[in-house]
């Protein structure tokens, strides 16, 4: 289709009230004004039928992305025609999970392989986990005298898993972390700070003074430590909160998918561990519940049952949540609660529920730090609204931290940072909670 463009419409404007001032000088010349319109409506249409035309348009649209990772579409077009334009111009629709607006603006410039062929990428960051739809692309340019706009549309049926982000798994840090871990089918011990004892081994620099076995080392005349068998095969529960607090954005994405890859980050490290894990995910209900899994093999699979977790705008049941996994859980399990609370009244009936688990199993609370509420405490006032925002956010701080401390009086172990060293946090609390042997 052809549209007018913007220096069409100005040198129709232009010449409106110069037409109008030439006739009330001279009444002869009224009909310039006509003839002046008339010619720009015949150049506009001349310009956009000698334009370049549309040919094969290709959208390179990849399976998968990770959530708040940049993601990148490729676009290629053909024209045909003399007159071909130095850019095109485009827009592509998507829906909310790839933008809020609802569309990707792009343009295409020359390949290197030929004139007819047109090549662009689009950027974009997943906003939200799920299958997002890839709508109508549209290309427009304009033709040689830059009066009209050709246009073309062409429509895609196309989707894009909006997968949790697991790029902390595929650090250099964690990996050399792991370069030690079993791999291959031989049989191997595994000496550890674990509570069953194995052997006497001579102490070695670097030791934990605490595992000095000071008799053994009096009989034999020499430093001997305590070597101990490496806990594995423990049961891993991720339970994650998807309810309307856990909805809120922190840093561009909502505080659930920061929470789903902190908990795939550890998840990964307990798999390799040889632990067994398990995912589960309350709102208002108990909503998903994955069975054990264990070995490495199986994490692409809890990224796909974490893919699934939804984003509930509702209030949790902490009651209904917790007494559910804890019927569900045969043995002696560490549960790993991520989840945040704005009102007392909501963190007194998660007291409670917590309480019910820590006296058959070990308890983990996973806390995000709010930044937006510690940016209102440490900004400075200017203004009255300025200064009831802090003691706002202060107060809700407070309040945060009271129930923090409750667990901690209970003996439930509490880890809270920011999004960008939860992740870490988190492992450093599981790897010190398999060296004391609590679980």
């Amino acid at each position: 289709m052809i549209y007018p463009t913007t220096r069409a419409v100005l040198l129709i404007v232009i010449g409106a009230p110069i037409a109008a001032v030439l006739a009330a000088l001279l009444p002869g010349l009224w009909a310039i004004g006509i003839a002046w319109a008339a010619m720009l409506v015949i150049l506009l249409i001349v310009d956009g039928l000698i334009a370049a035309r549309a040919g094969a348009v290709r959208l390179a649209v990849p399976k998968s992305a990770e959530i708040g990772e940049k993601l990148g579409l490729g676009v290629e077009a053909e024209l045909s025609g003399l007159m071909k334009p130095r850019s095109i111009r485009g827009s592509l629709g998507v829906d909310d999970r790839l933008s809020e607006r609802g569309g990707l603006q792009f343009a295409l410039q020359r390949g290197a392989g030929g004139k007819t062929v047109y090549q662009g990428q689009i950027e974009a960051v997943p906003q939200r986990r799920g299958a997002a739809e890839v709508g109508t692309i549209w290309l427009r340019w304009t033709g040689p005298l830059g009066l009209a706009w050709r246009q073309v549309t062409r429509k895609s049926d196309q989707s894009i898993a909006v997968v949790p982000n697991i790029s902390a798994v595929r650090s250099p840090t964690v990996q050399m972390f792991l370069r030690d871990s079993m791999l291959g089918l031989l049989a191997r011990k595994f000496r550890g700070e674990g509570s069953e004892f194995e052997a006497l081994a001579d102490y070695q620099p670097g030791m934990d003074r605490r595992s000095i076995d000071w008799k053994g080392s009096a009989r034999h005349s020499k430093l001997l430590a305590k070597e101990y068998d490496t806990e594995r095969n423990n049961q891993i529960v991720f339970a994650l909160d998807c309810g309307s607090t856990m909805c809120e954005p922190i840093d561009g994405l909502p505080r659930i998918d920061r929470a789903v890859s902190a908990a795939l980050l550890t998840a990964y490290i307990s798999l390799k561990s040889g632990d067994r894990t398990s995912l589960f995910s309350f709102a208002a209900k108990p909503e998903l519940s994955t069975p054990f899994l264990s070995g490495s093999a199986n994490f692409h699979r809890l990224q796909r049952e974490a893919a699934t977790i939804d984003y509930r705008h509702q209030e949790s049941n902490y009651t209904l949540a917790l007494s559910s996994l804890s019927d569900r859980l045969k043995r002696r399990s560490l549960i790993i609660i991520f989840t945040d609370f704005t009102d007392p009244t909501s963190a007194d009936m998660m007291l409670e529920a917590a309480a019910r688990l820590i006296d058959k199993h070990l308890v983990l609370f996973v806390i995000l730090e709010d930044e937006e509420l510690s940016g209102f405490v440490e900004k400075r006032p200017e203004t009255a609204g300025d200064v009831a925002r802090s003691v706002t956010a202060q107060s809700l701080l407070d309040q945060k931290k009271m129930v923090v401390t409750r667990l901690q009086h209970m003996g439930i172990d509490v880890v809270e940072g920011r999004h960008t060293e939860i992740g870490t946090r988190l492992i450093n609390g599981y790897l010190k909670i398999k060296r004391r042997g609590q679980i």
